[in-house]
């Protein structure tokens, strides 16, 4: 029996191995990219190793990119978000959309923070803010498939990196 491929299934590789795009994606912007940008500014820069260099990579790769391409890919694909919540109807596309256009002007201020210490502050409050409550919310839910339970992690993850950024970096210093 074959099953139907779609953007939200898991392709299976050699040897029954998995792979799931959205695992890898998230893996990037919330852990990869921002300690490869961290690792490479004090390499290359030579900037203290602080939490002033990993907020602001964090903040640019978990709220900038994070959420302007996922702003991206639900406004121009609501089905993916659609399937990962078990949603069955198009009339959540609408709603869905929507959320994308306010992902996408998250995603904006987070890119941003790159030229303006002060707005990183504010990217990183609206965005310990937005993944808290996602996570939260997915947390209380009890996540139905592992896209959902991925998205959960990594919310829960990047709210404690940021409030953890928030606290040290910006109300002690």
């Amino acid at each position: 029996m074959q099953q139907k491929s779609t953007k939200a299934t898991i392709v299976s590789l050699k040897k029954g191995r998995r792979f799931n795009p959205f695992l890898m994606v998230n893996l990037s912007l919330f852990l990869i990219m921002p300690l490869l940008s961290v690792a490479a500014e004090v390499i290359f820069e030579h900037a203290s190793f602080d939490w002033l260099v990993i907020g602001k990579w964090f903040v640019f790769w978990t709220v900038g990119i994070r959420l302007f391409t996922a702003g991206i890919s639900q406004s121009s694909n609501p089905a993916f978000t659609a399937g990962i919540f078990k949603m069955t109807t198009r009339e959540s596309y609408i709603v869905i959309r929507e959320l994308g256009f306010a992902n996408i002007s998250l995603g904006v201020m987070g890119i941003l923070s790159l030229i303006n210490d002060h707005w990183r502050t504010l990217a990183a409050i609206t965005g310990t803010m937005f993944f808290g409550l996602a996570g939260i919310q997915h947390l209380l839910k009890k996540p139905d498939s592992s896209n959902e339970a991925i998205a959960m992690i990594g919310d829960l993850f990047v709210m404690i990196v940021l409030l953890l950024y928030l606290i040290i970096a910006v109300f002690i210093n």
